[in-house]
């Protein structure tokens, strides 16, 4: 090994105020959340990005958005968790599902809840599932950069071992690992985010439904599933086929939606 970074000394509470700790994995989903909310209401309030189609929501409707988007990603995520990790665990200790503070949040289940929250408000807006998708597609890049910066501070969901010279040795370890967290992060979060951008605003994506939502789900896809050659599969299931991981496997789906999303948005708008 040529060199390695320890592991810096990070409490995953933020601060407590009497009994209650506030962690930086929670902290992270609501300023997520909390930014959605506020790009969304700026996206939907300039009237260029959507050239001659109305915005999908007004800026109270966004509001009034929030808590489905809430229970979206949590429910989904959750659920998703327990279905696609750990079913067989979970149905012989059904009461496990609710102790969350243990840990336990699939993104691809948080996606799907997300979908299903699009749905079923698009649908009392009288709006279409892949124009409620692209003001998603658009906001939720940050949420995810936080969330693995988040994975990174409680030292979970680490890479493989490395001898690179950023490799990290995490507590209990004597080797360095790649820090697979701040990848998906600057990956995931960061570039996902500039990517959907640049379509939305320099390339007039929202005016062509399906369009910014094929952007993130095709970006997201190959991001996850290049980081997964540097990331440690789940201890409890391991490698598929001697090297394919469950994420990988997760992810191919959403490079497929992506494509047929911008095949499609060629002839809408």
């Amino acid at each position: 090994m040529l060199a390695a970074i320890q592991f810096p000394n990070i409490d995953p509470v933020a601060f407590a105020i009497g009994p209650f700790d506030f962690r930086w994995y929670a902290l992270s989903y609501v300023t997520g959340l909390l930014f959605a909310l506020w790009y969304m209401k700026r996206l939907v309030s300039t009237p260029r990005l959507w050239g001659a189609n109305a915005p999908t929501l007004t800026p109270q409707q966004v509001d009034e958005s929030f808590l489905w988007f809430l229970l979206g990603v949590i429910l989904g995520g959750r659920l998703g968790y327990v279905l696609f990790y750990k079913p067989l665990d979970y149905l012989a200790d059904p009461v496990a599902i609710f102790r969350t503070w243990e840990g336990g949040m699939s993104f691809h289940g948080g996606f799907l809840g997300v979908v299903a929250a699009s749905y079923f408000f698009g649908r009392r807006h009288s709006q279409t599932l892949d124009k409620m998708l692209d003001l998603g597609a658009a906001t939720v890049p940050v949420g995810l950069g936080l969330a693995r910066i988040a994975n990174f501070v409680n030292a979970e969901l680490h890479g493989r071992p490395t001898d690179v010279p950023w490799g990290v040795v995490f507590p209990g370890e004597t080797f360095a690992r790649h820090p697979s967290q701040l990848y998906e992060a600057l990956l995931e979060g960061f570039v996902l985010f500039l990517a959907v951008r640049i379509a939305t605003h320099h390339y007039g994506a929202l005016k062509y439904p399906g369009r910014a939502a094929g952007v993130f789900a095709l970006g997201y896809g190959l991001f996850r599933i290049f980081v997964e050659f540097f990331r440690e599969p789940d201890a409890f299931i391991g490698y598929i086929a001697g090297y394919l991981t469950v994420g990988m496997i997760y992810s191919a789906p959403l490079v497929a939606v992506g494509i047929w999303l911008l095949a499609r948005s060629r002839h809408t708008g």
